[in-house]
């Protein structure tokens, strides 16, 4: 592939209107030093010498899209608490659009703190909620989704499911009729609670651990043979069209029809492997949004996953950077 038709595709994916819905969270980080053990119980006294807060979950999807150049729109259910409010703003500073974002007082924001003494994590604090949306939530959220969409008319719809009752299958369905309704790609990066309930969409971006559970089979070696059978299964329930399969170490398998591959593991210095799944789902669906080119969408979400990898934290992808490899590598 040539530099021009690589700028070409960057230059189109920033022309991309691009909706995320799903679950939105924080990360935090507490930094610290541990020099003493506490007289009150055999535990280790962190000294915190700064924190940083970060876009998690959907919220760094969005982020790993309009890192890329693309418009973007979150749309969610999150707490009407301090830590929603920070997200909201957070999104806002990052030029995220937050319109389909709804703040309730039945919710609670997620943040996942974690404690970091010496370069090593020693403690993660979640707090979240996991209930599905109420009736009184899902339903206007459901309705302001589905008349954005109408009128905007996206060129992408990405769901980010992580299991924290955002997603319910009756949400998950009627946008994706909605999006097949009016033409717009849908992707979904799925968990175990409604792994087959996304139904006709175009992507679908499993990884490895989710695709056993979420099938109830086993996998005894990882060859095209086997992840093709995968496909196939997966297919009777959900009729999609691409399969995308991250195997961590091994790399990321991808089907449609006869195109199908595995492509090798990228990652040259690895760091931290948080956020690498969000970082996959982004740019897999955008390349795939203006190409239709499943064996490039798998190569440049594989380069772009290998980056984010070589970082501590939860960051977005470096277009820049990510840019400058798939010409060197052309």
């Amino acid at each position: 592939m040539s530099e021009r038709t690589i700028t070409e595709i960057f230059e189109q994916i920033s022309q991309l209107k691009v909706v995320v819905v799903g679950d939105l969270m924080i990360d935090q980080y507490i930094f610290g030093k541990v020099e003493r053990i506490s007289p009150e119980a055999p535990v280790p006294v962190l000294s915190i010498s700064r924190r940083e807060m970060r876009l998690g979950g959907a919220a760094n999807v969005a982020l790993n899209c309009k890192a890329m150049g693309a418009e973007v729109c979150v749309a969610s259910v999150i707490g009407d608490d301090e830590h929603g409010h920070t997200l909201r703003q957070m999104l806002q500073e990052q030029g995220i659009d937050t319109h389909l974002l709804r703040s309730s007082p039945q919710r609670t924001t997620t943040v996942k703190s974690r404690v970091i003494s010496r370069g090593q994590q020693m403690l993660r604090l979640d707090e979240e909620q996991t209930d599905p949306l109420s009736s009184a939530d899902e339903h206007p959220f459901i309705d302001a989704t589905l008349r954005f969409l109408q009128i905007h008319k996206p060129d992408l719809l990405i769901f980010e499911d992580y299991n924290k009752g955002v997603l319910k299958a009756n949400i998950i369905q009627r946008i994706i009729e909605h999006c097949k309704h009016v033409g717009i790609v849908t992707a979904v990066d799925p968990k175990f609670e409604n792994f087959l309930a996304y139904q006709q969409v175009d992507i679908f971006k499993p990884n490895l651990k989710e695709v056993t559970q979420g099938l109830a089979l086993q996998i005894p070696v990882l060859d095209i043979t086997q992840l093709n059978e995968v496909h196939n299964k997966l297919s009777e329930h959900l009729q999609h069209k691409v399969t995308l399969i991250t195997l961590s170490e091994h790399g990321i398998y991808y089907c449609q029809d006869e195109h199908q591959g595995i492509i090798p593991s990228q990652v040259r210095s690895l760091a931290d492997v948080s956020g690498a799944g969000d970082t996959v789902i982004a740019v897999a669906a955008m390349v795939y949004a203006v190409t239709k080119d499943v064996q490039q969408m798998a190569d440049w979400s594989n380069i772009a996953a290998g980056l984010v990898c070589e970082q501590a934290g939860v960051v977005p992808v470096d277009a820049a950077k990510l840019r400058d490899i798939l010409i060197a590598k052309s």
